[in-house]
């Protein structure tokens, strides 16, 4: 755990019957974006709980930024920016009000704060809105506001539950962007989400599912762990009759997909190609085209849910 800006190992929760976080050790080294993927109820907030000092787990260890969280230092808070998944502010002030406020409780002086409201409300695209109320701003607006509220103080690390929850696309990638120039100058962030394809902005992706940490891998190897392998997409003029085809050294398995195209799994793409080109010929079919597959993060994550449950069965975990 030394060295690494947030560490679980072996933790545990249970609130009443329910088991919601169930053996999860994970380690995030300085300067990286962890995504914490699943569905509602996996236990993605509760490990954010936990990591925050809101929640102490029943076992196991937690360190962030080097302390325990159940005994968190002054100093050590004033470097953690989070936003929450559920609207917390001062609803009776200003957008610009709100933000003022937060970077004055982290010790912001005027001109520095002064410059830091405008910066994150023109990010998330409130700086037009920000003499109206938080409570006539739209649950969207209200989320953006949040996370303006987050980064305010400038922290080393970020924990961000749901930060795009109901903001429009184009100003998903605006704010994701801004989220990996942050990473760019050594910040770590920690961000849950439930749009699976958000895991390819991220570093590193943690899945969790019914309390369990289902993998944790970068998202290529998310690929490969999923589908077995690097995964080849082979179209031909002809429907192949599968029998007339020879073992491809390093091949592991071949998938219809339909009468013409197929997937082939093997353990190094670009090794792999010309072998499965000069076999579908010697079984007597045209390639036509060959490419690498790269499947959606959606198709990756029901990949490796499925894998998972059938190995441990429903855990009744999540909360």
């Amino acid at each position: 755990m030394e060295g690494m800006a947030v560490a679980m190992r072996d933790v545990r929760v249970r609130f009443g019957s329910v088991q919601a976080l169930e053996s999860i050790s994970l380690a995030v080294a300085p300067g990286t974006i962890l995504g914490i993927i699943g569905p509602s109820g996996a236990g993605k907030t509760t490990a954010i709980r936990v990591l925050t000092g809101a929640v102490h787990p029943d076992t196991g260890e937690v360190r962030v930024l080097g302390d325990d969280p159940k005994r968190f230092h002054r100093a050590t808070r004033e470097r953690i920016g989070y936003m929450p998944q559920l609207f917390v502010l001062y609803p009776e002030l200003t957008a610009r009000e709100n933000v003022n406020v937060i970077g004055s409780l982290f010790g912001l002086l005027w001109r520095r704060r002064h410059k830091r409201v405008r910066e994150v409300l023109q990010l998330v695209d409130l700086w037009d809105a920000r003499d109206r109320r938080a409570s006539q701003l739209s649950g969207g607006m209200q989320r953006r506001l949040e996370l303006a509220c987050a980064m305010v103080h400038d922290p080393q690390l970020l924990i961000l539950d749901e930060p795009t929850a109901g903001i429009d696309p184009l100003l998903r990638q605006s704010i994701w962007q801004e989220l990996r120039r942050l990473r760019e100058e050594g910040r770590t962030l920690l961000i849950t989400t439930q749009y699976v394809g958000e895991a390819e902005y991220c570093d590193a992706v943690a899945l969790i599912s019914e309390g369990r940490l289902v993998a944790l891998s970068t998202p290529d190897e998310l690929r490969r762990k999923a589908l077995g392998g690097d995964v080849l997409e082979v179209e031909t003029a002809e429907p192949v009759d599968l029998r007339r085809l020879p073992r491809i050294p390093g091949v592991s398995e071949v998938r219809v997909r339909g009468a013409r195209d197929l997937l082939f799994v093997a353990d190094e793409a670009g090794a792999a190609t010309p072998l499965i080109i000069e076999a579908l010929e010697r079984a007597g079919a045209e390639v036509t085209t060959s490419r690498e597959y790269r499947p959606s993060f959606d198709e990756v994550f029901a990949l490796l849910v499925e894998r998972h449950r059938a190995q441990f069965g429903p855990s009744g975990a999540g909360a």
